[in-house]
């Protein structure tokens, strides 16, 4: 049997650490370059993803695109996403998470680099939606890579830290957006931003060079080298259909939640509270700031309190900010304070799920199963931007935005108290 691979540091055992960065000293080596590793990857998923939901409000102008029209193209990126991240889950169960992981960056940088050489909302529907296949699959290959170099006792803390990266990501595509926006044209700025976000790719796949798949994932390769692989279906078994089911349905919960948010609020800022460039700007900093606080907090938590728990405190609290925050009549100033708590909630809900997924799944199927899960419930999250967008004409947009992320946040919470408690178990 293979040790534990977050009890070791460089191949040897050793007892778990305690503390705050407990977590940390407990991966070795190789365990922490692939920490980094799988951050950055995320990082840059997050600045090409958000980049173009802080330039909506700007194509809809220039292009003459419905509320409907510029939600569809968040859609089909999101869908496309799905099928991606589970064709991306079932290849690294094959050919190992970190060739797996290389092949999806470059996937994902060169057609956000083609973004950027769009001319009309038809060809950035497909543009987007061939950048979402590589797009979904590095969530999965990357959550699956480190968990399995986690302990059992830290894997909540460890891969939530990684999902952290997301608001590093998504703080650098504001930076980017402003700063272009700064000095280029609004019609030529939004070009700019997307051929930036693709190169940093360089860097990352550089820095995949070093990282090697987990001491698990190679014993399980080399303990079936003679048997013959499982069948992609495997997770829709009677053993474990229930488990697919229910984690598709967190997954559709939490993302679609998430989403209705994330698309939205710089249009909503803009367009409903009448706010500068410069004043969306200073909302969206601290609600950004806020969700890197969420994403650490509730990766503490879901090893504190469990993963159920977890999804459902932090689902409660952000369906009940999103009301206030969109629905009631209050002010900018208690708006802007409001977007501490929204940012902390959004996050929050999102960290447990590396770690929850991980836990539901056996290696030989894990790419697989996290996968599918996670991206069968970002496609199904996916139609909230664009029913958010077809409804806001009628019920007004902060309105359709409450409403869905109601919706949305209640389906998570029905499908984590179906799901078993997994916090602590070791990976098969």
């Amino acid at each position: 049997m293979a040790t534990t691979p977050g009890l070791a540091v460089d191949g040897q055992p050793a007892a778990e650490s305690t503390g705050p960065l407990g977590w940390y000293r407990d991966l070795n080596t190789k365990g922490r370059k692939t920490f980094w590793a799988c951050a950055s990857g995320w990082g840059l998923d997050s600045m090409d993803q958000n980049i173009y939901s802080f330039f909506l409000p700007s194509l809809m102008v220039l292009w003459g695109m419905t509320g409907a029209q510029a939600g569809s193209i968040v859609t089909m990126a999101l869908v496309s996403s799905s099928i991606g991240g589970w064709l991306g889950g079932i290849l690294a169960d094959r050919i190992g998470r970190v060739r797996a992981l290389q092949v999806t960056v470059l996937w994902f940088a060169f057609f956000s680099l083609m973004c950027a050489f769009t001319s009309n909302y038809h060809e950035l529907l497909i543009v987007r939606g061939l950048f979402g296949l590589g797009f979904g699959a590095e969530w999965g290959i990357g959550m699956a890579l480190i968990g399995e170099m986690a302990s059992a006792r830290h894997r909540g803390t460890v891969v939530g830290c990684v999902h952290s990266a997301w608001a590093i990501g998504w703080g650098l595509g504001g930076l980017v957006y402003w700063a272009f926006l700064a000095l280029l044209p609004e019609s030529i700025a939004w070009r700019a931003a997307f051929a930036a976000a693709a190169l940093p790719a360089v860097a990352v796949l550089w820095a995949r060079r070093f990282v090697e798949d987990s001491p698990l994932f190679l014993e399980q390769q080399r303990n079936r080298s003679n048997e013959k692989k499982p069948s992609v279906f495997e997770i829709f078994s009677p053993r474990l259909l229930r488990t697919t089911i229910l984690g598709a349905l967190l997954a559709a919960g939490i993302q679609g939640g998430g989403y209705a948010v994330a698309t939205w609020l710089p249009a909503f800022l803009k367009t409903v509270r009448h706010l500068s460039v410069l004043g969306t700007g200073t909302y969206l900093t601290i609600f950004i700031s806020s969700t890197w606080v969420g994403y650490v907090g509730g990766a503490y938590l879901s090893d504190i309190l469990g993963r159920r728990r977890t999804f459902i405190l932090f689902s409660v609290f952000q369906a009940t900010v999103i009301v206030i925050y969109t629905y009631l009549p209050i002010t900018d100033a208690m708006m802007l304070i409001l977007g501490i708590p929204l940012g902390i909630g959004f996050a929050g809900a999102y960290s447990g799920f590396g770690a929850q997924l991980n836990e539901l799944f056996p290696t030989r199927l894990r790419g697989n199963g996290i996968g599918f899960t996670f991206n069968t419930g970002r496609a199904i999250g996916a139609s909230v931007p664009m029913l958010i967008g077809a409804y806001s004409a009628t019920l007004g947009l902060g309105q359709s935005i409450s409403l869905f992320a109601v919706i949305a946040y209640g389906l998570a919470i029905v499908a984590a108290l179906c799901l078993p408690e997994t916090r602590g178990k070791t990976l098969d």
